[in-house]
């Protein structure tokens, strides 16, 4: 199989609510991509790792962004029973690393895993800053719980963590989620998200490549 043409990279963070938002028109988009544009996913890593309560400002901040969010994405759902039921963290980056451990264990279980956690924070009320659930999670989509755990803080996990984030920082991505097309070594184009219309940014990758 040739190359692909170019590949339009997803940066991300399993634990970002406007990811979350975005999920439903992301899969719309990478279905009809077409057979020549590649695709792969990057951890920009929001918040690094914390054993600290969140601040009480901030959990306020980020409720009011749910709300935001399911009004302007229709059919986004958020179970605000996380906030009362769980001891929220400011810290994105054990989830990361879970997403890295499952994918090195079988690269077929990384979409699923970050749609594993994004439910199991959004809808179910669980709090994926736990390595306690996120090894449950990697249980319940049937990877090798012990393996797993083992890799979740392993120092190559949390090395090739730290090579994605900086990978974001180099591709000059401040905010997520983000799409970049990579049409050659040194040819990047940033495409605007656009939360609910997938033929709009199909479009854009579209103009972009018959211009370059």
């Amino acid at each position: 199989m040739s190359p692909p043409d170019a590949t339009l990279v997803y940066v991300h963070d399993p634990m970002c609510s406007w990811c979350w938002g975005f999920a439903p028109t992301l899969a719309q988009l990478q279905e009809r991509l077409p057979p020549e544009i590649g695709f792969r996913r990057l951890l920009g890593g929001l918040a690094p790792d914390s054993d600290q309560p969140m601040p009480e400002a901030l959990q306020t901040q980020l409720q009011a962004t749910w709300r935001r969010i399911a009004e302007r994405i229709p059919g986004t759902r958020f179970n605000h029973d996380f906030w009362t039921r769980c001891r929220p963290r400011r810290s994105t980056w054990p989830a990361c690393r879970a997403v890295i451990a499952a994918r090195s264990l079988d690269p077929t279980s990384e979409a699923p895993m970050i749609r594993a956690i994004q439910e199991a924070y959004y809808l179910q009320a669980r709090n994926p800053s736990e390595d306690a659930v996120l090894v449950a999670l990697a249980r319940e989509l049937g990877l090798p719980a012990d393996a797993f755990a083992q890799r979740l803080n392993a120092p190559q996990t949390r090395q090739a963590l730290a090579a994605e984030i900086a990978e974001t920082q180099r591709l000059g991505v401040t905010g997520f989620p983000s799409l970049i097309l990579e049409t050659g070594p040194a040819s990047r184009w940033p495409i605007a998200v656009d939360y609910t219309d997938a033929e709009a940014m199909l479009r854009t990758i579209a103009e972009i490549r018959a211009a370059t």
